[in-house]
């Protein structure tokens, strides 16, 4: 069915997010998507392609939760066949294929890791063939992989790749490639993405209950948490896709569901690119995991930990102990060890685990499941960032099984997110532009590998307002021009909104962003029409949240963490 006419805008501002409301309230969907992480904005997607009418609703910020909150990797999971599930492999790999090459090439790169190896034979023989297995199912999708095989190196060529490694540490290693994205920016273009094909998307709208006609699901009350609105929605199919809050979603609708998600928290840090020497990413051994060391930008991610969390899943904190587990991990193969000092950044996120037999969660299963656990409702949860779009289509093949007629099978393996297409021509060009703007190359590149195509229009702001073309403070690798598009057209309706996730302001700047803030407070008030009340409220509690973190970070356990993190208000108080 039709929804809007030819002329699509791919903003997400916010008349656009008022025009999706006055829809949500008074006309019925086809399906309403209830979360909006990287599978919920997955399924709006795929339901709104097969044209279906749509509607999506999160509580919060676009990707707020887990999905702001990862590794960064697009990635098989080299570990998971170890386990032998050789199935999420494969699955995983050609979705990463798919995503490096058609669905979003300015979002997603290929980056290449060093497997260092401690023991001379058996280990390179295993670890070998375990990785030329990783690179035949790369394989199987039908295209190439996009990235070069598996290679295997001698001592001499480890060390003249990673020369920060501890020579005692290693006899020789493999390198091999995965690929890494911007979560964060990813799940606002695919959000966006939905809208520009006519799906009504709208964030800070909190469901609190579920409408029902006997036993079937026919739609929700919300929560505009903006304006305070309370209405309801109705829909034909509703998608639960709320990842680690799946739990609490099936509550309210008095259903426990057939299944139970748990959450393991994983802590990343961020250090400067100076502080290790290498152009690659390292993948380490631990008792429990694996590690990576991923280059970053002008920064390294270090991570992960793999821990049981039952407190608050809106902002799960980092202690001191987890800060010290990946150091201490990390500075075993390293020559000049880590400090405290050296960290600039720290982040958690949450894992949405299915639960199993075993207690502990990395051993929990990767997969993911979908069930109709009532009429008009299905339950997507589980799986990994990676395959976020084959449960997006699971969970949409199944609410269509449940509607009348004949409705198109799922295309979003061919439907490239806004600004991918003529990316690489644009690539190409990057010099051309950068003289044309008068802009340095590397600002372009910069600006190409978050926007793709749509750089244009943030090109045209800078021309139309030269000081927009300036850097923040404190954070030289983002645009003031960054922060009014992000407010215009990102639906970024909050400070924390554009520092945190439209940006990585908050975990790559030494001061967390505490400099940035204010200029960027000021350039989102003139455009949400912020006076200087709301402005000075928005300054106060992302400097709240800043602080908040930091003394979580230098608690010693997970409850005293948690507390103090809980301290900072909420950016929207209920």
């Amino acid at each position: 069915m039709a929804q809007r006419s030819v002329s699509r805008s791919s903003k997400l501002g916010p008349d656009e997010r008022a025009a999706a409301i006055d829809v949500l309230r008074t006309k019925e969907l086809d399906i309403l998507v209830v979360g909006g992480g990287i599978v919920g904005t997955g399924a709006a997607l795929d339901a709104v392609t097969r044209g279906l009418r749509v509607g999506m609703v999160e509580a919060r910020d676009w990707a707020s939760g887990t999905s702001s909150r990862s590794s960064k990797l697009v990635h098989g999971g080299i570990r998971y066949l170890e386990q032998l599930d050789f199935r999420l492999v494969r699955e995983a790999l050609v979705e990463r294929g798919l995503l490096l090459q058609r669905l979003a090439p300015h979002l997603v790169r290929p980056v290449r890791f060093l497997y260092p190896l401690t023991r001379p034979i058996l280990e390179r023989l295993y670890i070998g063939a375990g990785m030329l297995l990783y690179d035949v199912f790369s394989y199987t999708g039908g295209r190439p992989p996009g990235v070069p095989h598996h290679r295997h190196l001698t001592r001499r060529q480890m060390q003249r790749a990673f020369p920060s490694l501890d020579p005692s540490a290693f006899v020789g290693g493999l390198t091999y490639y995965d690929a890494q994205v911007d979560d964060a920016r990813y799940v606002a273009t695919l959000a966006r993405t939905a809208s520009f094909y006519g799906a009504h998307v709208a964030s800070r709208v909190r469901v609190e209950g579920f409408l029902k006609v006997g036993q079937r699901v026919v739609g929700v009350t919300a929560h505009d948490r903006e304006t305070g609105e309370r209405f309801e929605i109705r829909a034909r199919q509703v998608v639960n896709a709320t990842g680690v809050w799946t739990d609490d979603t099936q509550a309210m609708v008095g259903e426990r569901g057939q299944f139970k998600v748990r959450a393991s928290k994983g802590v990343h840090l961020v250090v400067p690119r100076d502080r290790i020497h290498s152009t690659l990413g390292l993948l380490l051994r631990t008792e429990k995991s694996v590690l990576f060391v991923i280059p970053w930008g002008r920064h390294w991610l270090i991570g992960t930990t793999d821990t049981d969390w039952n407190l608050d899943k809106a902002h799960p904190a980092a202690t001191a102990a987890d800060i010290d587990y990946l150091l201490d991990h990390v500075n075993r193969v390293l020559a000049v060890p880590l400090t405290r000092d050296d960290v600039e950044g720290v982040y958690a996120g949450l894992r949405p685990l299915l639960a199993g037999e075993s207690e502990q969660t990395s051993k929990l299963s990767r997969e993911h499941v979908v069930a109709h656990t009532v009429p008009g409702l299905v339950v997507v949860a589980g799986g990994k960032w990676t395959t976020y779009r084959v449960m997006a289509k699971d969970a949409i093949d199944e609410a269509v099984a449940a509607l009348d007629g004949s409705i198109p099978a799922s295309i979003t393996d061919d439907i490239s997110l806004l600004g991918a297409e003529g990316y690489r021509a644009a690539w190409n060009k990057r010099g051309k532009i950068a003289r044309a703007f008068g802009v340095h190359r590397v600002r372009i590149e910069h600006l190409l590998g978050r926007y793709g195509v749509l750089t244009d229009e943030l090109l045209d702001l800078i021309r139309d307002r030269p000081e927009l073309g300036e850097p923040l403070p404190g954070a030289d690798d983002y645009l003031a021009a960054e922060v009014v598009y992000a407010a215009t057209h990102e639906g970024a309706l909050h400070l924390e909104d554009v520092l945190a996730r439209r940006t990585r302001i908050s975990i790559e700047a030494w001061d967390r962003g505490v400099s940035a803030a204010p200029v960027a407070a000021g350039l989102m008030a003139a455009e949400l029409g912020w006076d200087a009340e709301r402005t000075r409220v928005e300054v106060e509690r992302y400097l709240q949240r800043v602080d908040a973190e930091l003394k979580s970070q230098l608690q010693p356990d997970d409850e005293s963490a948690d507390r103090i993190r809980l301290e900072a208000p909420d950016v929207v108080a209920d």
